[in-house]
């Protein structure tokens, strides 16, 4: 049985941690946008204006929080997965269809947030 080294279990370890921050900053992200809309509204109740669309922040801020839930269960996948294979001595890199599903999440995320800002000035 192969020996695994430290500095693998380290670096695997560093990597499950960056999905981790990367899940709470999705989280907390999700949070602030769901809580804009409160802000929003009370910004139009002073000013006596209309609020255009008032669920919107409150849905993708939910998306959001959903999408840190999803990053923090597949970093924890990925974790399980990568320190089995430095315990076997094999490979365990991501499928290829994890990446592209990945950049496509933010693509759309981008694109959402991009149509927000100019559909609802």
């Amino acid at each position: 049985m192969p020996e695994s080294r430290a500095t693998d279990t380290l670096a695997n370890e560093r990597t499950f941690l960056a999905y981790a921050r990367t899940a709470l900053a999705f989280i907390a992200f999700g949070f602030v946008i769901a809580r804009f809309s409160l802000f929003e509204r009370e910004v139009a109740a002073l000013a006596h204006l209309q609020q255009n669309s008032p669920q919107i922040s409150t849905v993708f801020g939910t998306v959001m929080a959903l999408a840190g839930v999803g990053c923090a269960i597949y970093g924890a996948a990925r974790y399980i997965q990568s320190a089995r294979a430095i315990r076997a001595g094999t490979d365990a890199s991501m499928p290829d269809g994890a990446a592209a599903l990945i950049a496509g999440v933010i693509a759309i995320i981008g694109i959402i947030v991009t149509w927000v800002l100019f559909a609802f000035r």
